[in-house]
């Protein structure tokens, strides 16, 4: 009887609460609306709360009301996950009244909103970079604010969400063993974010895609990629002393020298080869150029003949008409 008791008393207050909720959304009581609201946002219905403030917009412009009705909708914003909403919110407030105390927090709750609608890393990261342009605009603005403590922190967390997404970019073309782009992509990479905390990741990628470009270049290609590949094993050398960086280009210029001693072999086997080919081609050239002037050289002698033997046709007259006398 008595669990049957609470179980009416429960549903009764819940239709006398949805019961003055439906009656603040077809009011025009501006006061009446905005107890009610307040009401649902002290029991955390965000939603509820949200289209109670939503209908006073209008009906508090320019009144005292209108501050806390636009600063109770972002943070009901915030507490129900809609970051962009309640980071536009928030941001307004702290637009629209300079002279309120809460300015400095709103300020710093739009930034935070925007912080937290920053997206994973293999997403899109508009938010991202928006997100570090608020929190930055924050310490701009409150360079000596309590809140200010961490922002350079929030800055460094979504800096590196950026870097490990270009990284993981870079690091794709490498799989795909599209090593030219890799390279690219890993150079581009340090030149944004130039101290990236995978700066040695970063160049050990860049070492190996230099060795594999150069390992499986084309022939015209190869020697340059080689001395570009050694090359770049003493700057990660000289660059991480006494590391596993250093170790391994070490190893990859052993690796490089010996390809580079084989392909020296090969280019001299190539030139041979090249200087055999050219000789015989300029024998082949001789070869017909001689018999082209034998054949022009017969051309010749065969005009030179037909030219005399008709000038002789020319100057030698027809013999004279001789008369045979017949006999009878």
């Amino acid at each position: 009887m008595k669990k049957t008791f609470s179980i009416l008393a429960i549903a009764l207050v819940l239709l006398s609460c949805n019961k003055e909720h439906r009656l603040a959304m077809a009011s025009a009581d501006k006061d009446f609306i905005l107890k009610v609201a307040n009401k649902e946002y002290e029991k955390k219905k965000w939603t509820n709360a949200l289209a109670l403030y939503e209908r006073l917009t209008n009906l508090v412009a320019g009144t005292d009301d209108a501050p806390e009705v636009l600063y109770k909708s972002a943070s009901a914003e915030y507490y129900d996950k809609n970051y962009k909403l309640a980071g536009y919110h928030f941001k307004r407030f702290a637009e629209s009244f300079p002279k309120d105390p809460r300015r400095e927090e709103a300020a710093y709750m739009s930034a935070l909103c925007y912080y937290e609608g920053s997206l994973d890393y293999n997403l899109d990261q508009a938010n991202t970079n928006s997100a570090i342009n608020e929190l930055q605009d924050f310490i701009n603005n409150y360079p000596n604010s309590e809140r200010a403590k961490n922002i350079n922190e929030m800055i460094d967390e979504l800096n590196y969400k950026l870097e490990f997404k270009a990284y993981e970019n870079a690091r794709q073309y490498y799989k795909m063993a599209d090593y030219k782009a890799a390279d690219i992509a890993f150079e581009n990479v340090m030149n944004d974010f130039p101290a990236t905390k995978l700066k040695s990741k970063i160049f050990n990628y860049i070492l190996k895609s230099k060795a594999q470009l150069a390992i499986n270049s084309i022939y015209d290609l190869k020697k340059e990629r080689l001395d570009n590949a050694l090359a770049y094993t003493r700057t990660v050398e000289k660059e991480f002393p006494d590391t596993d960086n250093a170790k391994d280009a070490v190893a990859t210029r052993e690796r490089l020298q010996k390809e580079a001693e084989t392909f020296a072999k090969l280019q001299k086997e190539v030139e041979a080869r090249r200087a055999e080919l050219t000789e015989k081609q300029k024998q082949a050239e001789a070869k017909l150029e001689e018999k082209e002037k034998v054949k022009k050289q017969i051309k010749d002698e065969q005009v030179a003949n037909k030219t005399r033997i008709d000038s002789a046709k020319i100057s030698t007259p027809e013999p004279a008409a001789t008369f045979k006398i017949r006999r009878n």
